[in-house]
């Protein structure tokens, strides 16, 4: 099974450098990593770098300043440079007469928009009509569209994000059950969190496998469960039925989505 981890962050000012990213893919047979930009940083050139430095293990998601006219052609810039995609959040829009500049420059370049926010951002109406907008887009919403832990049933407001399912061009990121889960005040030696909502169940019966990727988080995960618990946390998980089901989500996806060789 070709595995993909579709989150991960790397940087000289944050985080940690890319050998020991390759460390944790090369000790649990991940394939390849999607490099996520984080916020505030908007050289994207470290990344890159990585990228080049080893061939085929790499691709990276960049971000620009919104808040600056010139985004849309410093975004055009990065893509010349061989970025796939770049994060906005779902409540990010452009200064001047055209609010979703930016959203559009990146369907124009053929990019992919991963987005980082909140469950009420994502269930919001406005976000629903700007994808609805751009049906060529590529969206990809990140961390199980921000529901966590606190997620309480009926979870009407996480199913109304997912209810964004019904436009084709939107994706759902799936992290490490540690993203969703209670964690123990006392870890015993048998790792088990002490509650986690079915947040990846109705995920599951909402955008199906196909339109669902995982991503670990890597290294904020490190102080979650660990990289090896999150990459099996979702690999065996039993909403996911079958061995289709688990090739889908591990990489399958994410091989289409980011046109990965």
């Amino acid at each position: 099974m070709k595995i993909v981890d579709t989150h991960c962050h790397a940087g000289r000012n944050w985080f940690e450098p890319i050998e020991l990213l390759l460390h944790q893919m090369n000790a649990n047979d991940v394939d390849q990593a999607v490099l996520i930009q984080h916020r505030g940083t908007y050289d994207n050139g470290y990344l890159l770098e990585c990228a080049r430095r080893f061939p085929r293990r790499f691709a990276v998601v960049a971000m620009v300043d919104t808040s600056r006219p010139d985004a849309p052609s410093a975004l055009e810039k990065w893509a010349g440079e061989g970025v796939v995609g770049v994060r906005l959040g779902p409540t990010e829009r452009s200064p001047g007469p055209d609010p979703i500049a930016i959203w559009q420059k990146a369907a124009e370049l053929g990019l992919v928009v991963s987005s980082l926010g909140n469950v009420d951002a994502f269930a919001s109406d406005e976000f629903e009509d700007l994808v609805g907008q751009l049906p060529e887009l590529t969206v990809i919403v990140e961390h199980l569209a921000g529901a966590g832990q606190a997620a309480e049933p009926p979870y009407a407001t996480f199913k109304k994000a997912l209810a964004l399912a019904s436009h084709s061009n939107v994706h759902l990121k799936v992290g490490g059950l540690g993203e969703i889960s209670v964690r123990p005040s006392v870890l015993a030696p048998d790792f088990a969190f002490e509650h986690t909502p079915p947040l990846i169940e109705l995920a599951y019966d909402a955008f199906g496998p196909q339109r669902m990727m995982w991503g670990s988080d890597y290294p904020p995960v490190s102080g979650r469960e660990g990289y090896w618990n999150a990459l099996h946390g979702v690999l065996e998980h039993p909403a996911f039925r079958t061995d289709e089901d688990r090739e889908w989500v591990m990489g399958k996806t994410a091989t289409n989505v980011f046109k990965l060789g």
